[in-house]
């Protein structure tokens, strides 16, 4: 049975019961406390004066590369939002304290409150050697706060098996929050391999810098390096019971209801297992409110929708023949709901459909599904994904109206349509976010009309709800990454609106080919997904191995293309490595693409800044990339100088690609120039020692480092030939030294034998 480290940490109270968190995450409280939270908080508790010991510091770097824990959080209130206004934190900025009401700035203090009794839990799964475990929990006893200065808190950390972590969970009653990379929520900081040394870092940063000298010298504040953390996706528990709608008559058969009447469907099933909750349960009407209909105790506004009960209908589909009638009702309780999923699925086992106007008992009876076969059609995993009921956006992305007896008089022009259509995109990230999508949507495409031929337009889903039809759009996206379903989105999706299908790749090429050929009947071929960032360009005929030449061909070519892809717009720093004035980049982290010349495989590679850094891509990273697409898509010949002249070809760079493996000894395949040359040292040591401080900022594990060889070249500085042998696996592509962003630096693994 694995074991695993538990971290217990409960927020300073009031003495009434109620605690309080005032963290703050990037667009408003953050909840829960991120990992990275609790790692900083262990850093800071252990810390004496500016050094930690170091048993702890291992400790520590250990624990950096556990995977990322599982979180139970209690549920909280917000609490009043204060805006003050404070001095910001280069009060040292100004010589005489009278003035540091010139530098004061807003800071929004919006508390999250909890009950006091209820602590947060965090675990690690452990391997068996638990040594640096045992310093852990030793450790954990000398945490004094979470998150702002103002959260006192303490801890209590132990190591027990599986079992008592599931008899802690189970008693906390609280939201389980789990790392899924795969799945839409919350993106929380993890720390990683590198992160102590950053934080290490940006504590012994110079803060005040002075330029000139006398009564000239002027003192200003620079910000310290950030810290390393990575941002993990967060989904909470669902517990999910599958529901059939049996025909009353014949209960072997089911009953197909009419996909355009979703939502009566789903307000008569909440409504009907809300009262027959509130006959079994009169003491949890609250509860019921909260966890069924949405609303508070008192009736007013609607409770947090994390912790509301999804009923979500599984119109039939997956076959171009299927009818698309609703059949199947899923239900997602999530964990820490108000009222357990045993009750929630107690109420809804065996309803009947009951008009409590007409009295009139349905011709249907709601029992659990013995068979999941329709649900793997909207679980996923997919980029794509396309609804499958109308999604409510808001009125925002509302069409105008047109009275029927005066289309021809108000008819909409081009212009106007194609405005009601930007809007409604608009509209449509904005819903992803909020139904908790952390990926990126790359395209979207919104229409009145069913992508599907047995589908319905959404007018139809209007009828009897509480939405106007203007708001009601058929949605089509692809993101940056593939997640997990089921996916609901849009403001009606508690009522049966808002369902998407994920679009696997075979089904959207036939469905594009058709649409090409139906138009222009030629033969398409689809081009296979390389939105990574990671981009290979083949060359046709045998190329001079120079590296340089060609790696500064192809980033010439590549600014070319996107130049056109974007018009007069100006060239971002992160296709032309320049500062606005034109000077280079030159800070430790320079966000912009790398050339790369990779001499087995007649081949150049365009490598995104996130691979060279290891960490994930930043949303104008993302949007960035496509662009970048499009624009090597665009090229097919490359003009190198005397390096030669070369048709080219865009190929992926799979998973499966010998520069992509882990492996744990790795050999150059370009020289690595040093970045500083240290005085008064051999060039081997110079070497070594520069390796292993890129190794850090690029948050490796520390190598041992061989040099197989070494030059000086004429004004290039020292570079070499190396070999990189790391205690763990190491995953590639792996890029370092001074000339990684222009063909120098490039490393592949060492399987058995000569560089792969």
């Amino acid at each position: 049975m694995a074991q695993n480290l538990l971290l217990t940490v409960r927020l300073h109270g009031d003495g009434q019961g109620t605690a309080r968190y005032h963290g703050m995450a990037q667009g408003g409280p953050e909840w829960p406390p991120s990992p990275a939270r609790i790692f900083q908080a262990l850093v800071s508790g252990s810390a004496r004066g500016n050094t930690v010991p170091d048993r702890v510091v291992q400790a520590l770097e250990w624990l950096e590369g556990l995977t990322p824990p599982v979180i139970v959080a209690p549920a909280i209130d917000r609490g009043g939002s204060v805006s003050l206004f404070v001095p910001n934190n280069d009060a040292d900025a100004v010589s005489d304290p009278r003035d540091v009401g010139e530098i004061r700035t807003k800071k929004l203090v919006e508390p999250s409150l909890l009950d006091e009794g209820s602590p947060l839990l965090y675990s690690w799964t452990v391997p068996s050697d638990a040594s640096h475990a045992n310093t852990i929990v030793e450790a954990a006893n000398d945490l004094y706060q979470l998150g702002r200065g103002v959260d006192m808190a303490w801890a209590l950390a132990e190591i027990i098996d599986d079992g008592a972590l599931d008899d802690r969970m189970r008693e906390h009653n609280g939201a389980i929050h789990r790392p899924q990379f795969n799945r839409s929520g919350k993106s929380l900081a993890c720390p990683i391999v590198g992160s102590l040394a950053s934080l290490v870092g940006r504590h012994q940063a110079a803060k005040l810098r002075v330029e000139g000298n006398g009564k000239s010298a002027k003192t200003f504040f620079t910000n310290p390096p950030k810290p390393r953390f990575l941002q993990v996706s967060y989904a909470r528990d669902q517990q999910r019971a599958l529901f059939e709608l049996r025909d009353q008559q014949q209960d072997t058969k089911t009953w197909p209801w009419p996909l355009h009447r979703v939502t009566r469907l789903i307000e008569a099933l909440r409504n009907s297992a809300a009262e027959r909750l509130r006959v079994g349960l009169p003491a949890e009407h609250d509860a019921i409110e909260r966890a069924l209909i949405g609303r508070k105790a008192d009736g007013s506004d609607s409770s947090p929708v994390e912790q509301r009960v999804r009923i979500i209908p599984l119109p039939s589909i997956g076959h171009e023949h299927a009818d698309r009638a609703i059949r199947r009702i899923l239900l997602q309780t999530p964990s820490g709901a108000a009222l357990p999923a045993e009750d929630i699925e107690w109420a809804f086992s065996g309803l009947e459909s009951f008009s409590p106007v007409t009295g009139v008992v349905g011709p249907f009876v709601l029992v659990r599904s013995e068979t999941d076969d329709m649900i793997r059609h909207y679980i996923g995993p997919s980029r794509r994904w396309r609804s499958v009921t109308a999604i409510v956006l808001p009125e925002s992305a509302r069409r105008r109206r047109i009275e029927p007896k005066r289309r021809r008089e108000e008819a909409k022009s081009a212009t106007e349509r194609t405005e009601e259509e930007r809007l409604a995109v608009t509209a449509v990230h904005v819903a992803l976010r909020q139904a908790g999508v952390s990926a990126a949507a790359v395209t979207v495409r919104v229409q009145r009309e069913p992508f599907e031929a047995k589908g319905a337009r959404v007018e139809a889903f209007a009828d009897g709800t509480r939405f106007a039809k203007e708001r009601l759009w058929h949605v089509e996206v692809e993101l940056d990454r593939q997640i997990d379903g089921p996916l609901v989105v849009g403001d009606g999706r508690f009522l049966g609106l808002g369902v998407m299908a994920p679009l696997n790749e075979s089904s959207l090429e036939r469905s594009h080919v058709a649409l090409e050929q139906a138009v222009h009947p030629v033969p398409v071929v689809a081009a296979p997904s390389r939105r990574s960032g990671l981009f290979g360009l083949t060359l046709v005929g045998n190329a001079k191995n120079d590296g340089v030449a060609l790696a500064r061909a192809l980033r010439r070519a590549v600014m070319a293309r996107v130049q056109l892809e974007i018009g007069r717009g100006v060239l971002g720093s992160f296709f032309t490595g320049h500062e606005p004035n034109g000077e280079p980049i030159r800070t430790e982290h320079a966000n912009h693409l790398a050339f790369q010349w990779d001499s087995p495989r007649q081949r150049l590679l365009v490598v995104a800044p996130h691979w060279l850094d290891r960490r994930e891509p930043s949303r104008k990273e993302r949007d960035a990339i496509v662009i970048l697409e499009r624009a090597l898509e665009s090229i097919f010949e490359l003009r190198a100088g005397s390096a030669g002249r070369f048709e080219v070809s865009l190929t992926p760079v799979s998973t499966e690609d010998p520069l992509r493996r882990a492996a744990r000894s790795w050999s150059s395949l370009t020289p690595y120039a040093v970045t500083r040359h240290k005085k008064r040292s051999s060039a081997a040591e110079a070497l070594i020692e520069d390796t292993l401080e890129d190794c850090r900022r690029r948050c490796l594990p520390t190598p041992s480092v061989t040099v197989l060889n070494s030059r000086g070249v004429r004004g290039e500085g020292l570079e070499g030939q190396l070999r990189l042998d790391f205690a763990v696996a190491v995953t590639g592509p792996l890029v370092l030294g001074r000339t990684r962003y222009l063909g120098g630096g490039l490393f592949a693994p060492v399987l058995d034998g000569p560089p792969q």
